[in-house]
């Protein structure tokens, strides 16, 4: 391979929608095309497609590479874009990283194979070949909940031996690991808070970067609270803006994340359409409570 691309992933990375036509039966390009337009002009500083929240694994192949295509289009430069790569095989996510490194993304979120769980040995492997097959940095994808992959903070850390593993996305709720992480900080990889309910104590942590489906709803929320807590470092201006961002954050880990993510985008006039079955739509009295909590935030207008 060539000299490795580096890329320097800092701030709040909205974990991005795919969205769908009203039958959920085609991507919808303009939608996903305005999508971009108004999380960059919130100041939001990368995106994160074709991860969790991104509905990654109801995406036809085709689909798959087409939205990563179209998130870099639409991106044009403007901020870093981060693709989200999961498969069941090793080839098989060389295959979409390779397409994402062709297409022009700045960087991948690599998920190991989520259905028969790797050893450390064999996660560092499979790694390892990814990186092997592409010159952009690896964003490793810590989700247990998902993998079954449960690694130790000094675990974590020795990731970075490998070339290109220069991030971790912590989506976990073991806040004694990440705060083992951001403690000890090693010098080959940085960790970035995932868990939503988690970012005010990963940010005052010292970790760099959120990747935040949250944002994705309330970037202009989110980013001003970066600001606040991580670039003018204060906390007690950054307390009262979590209140509200803790909320949204909490409702959504309480529901299905991704209907709790497009049901709020539909709610604040930003529809991306549909989830895709076997997900279901938030259910109505579910939508009610996140709508009194966006008023509650003051992003959405108070019923009259």
């Amino acid at each position: 391979m060539s000299s490795r691309t580096k890329v320097e992933l800092r701030g709040i990375l909205a974990a991005a929608t795919t969205p769908f036509t009203s039958d959920a039966s085609a991507i919808d390009e303009a939608a996903l095309r305005g999508q971009v337009d108004r999380l960059v002009a919130a100041g939001i500083h990368g995106l994160v497609p074709t991860g969790t929240t991104g509905e990654f694994t109801t995406l036809s192949p085709e689909e798959y590479r087409r939205v990563i295509e179209v998130y870099v289009e639409a991106a044009a430069g403007r901020i870093p874009v981060i693709a989200g790569i999961g498969a069941l095989s090793t080839q098989g996510a060389i295959d979409l990283a390779r397409h994402a490194e062709k297409v022009g993304a700045d960087a991948i979120m690599l998920v190991p194979p989520f259905y028969d769980p790797l050893s450390f040995e064999a996660l560092k492997a499979f790694l390892s070949d990814v990186a092997g097959s592409i010159t952009l940095p690896i964003v490793y994808y810590n989700v247990p909940g998902c993998t079954g992959v449960q690694l130790s903070a000094a675990q974590l850390a020795e990731l970075g031996d490998i070339d290109g593993v220069d991030y971790i996305k912590n989506t976990s709720d073991d806040a004694v690991g990440l705060a083992e992480l951001l403690a000890n900080p090693s010098d080959k990889i940085k960790a970035f808070n995932g868990w939503d309910t988690l970012t005010f104590f990963g940010i005052a942590s010292g970790a760099e970067a959120s990747v935040w489906g949250t944002a994705g709803v309330v970037p202009e929320l989110a980013v001003e609270f970066w600001e606040t807590l991580a670039e003018k470092k204060d906390l007690a201006r950054a307390r009262e803006q979590w209140k509200h961002l803790w909320a949204i954050s909490d409702f959504l880990e309480s529901v299905n994340y991704v209907a709790g993510i497009k049901a709020g985008l539909e709610l604040l006039g930003h529809p991306v359409g549909p989830v895709r079955a076997p997900i279901q739509p938030l259910p109505a009295e579910e939508r009610e409570r996140f709508a009194r909590i966006l008023e509650n935030a003051g992003v959405l207008p108070v019923a009259v």
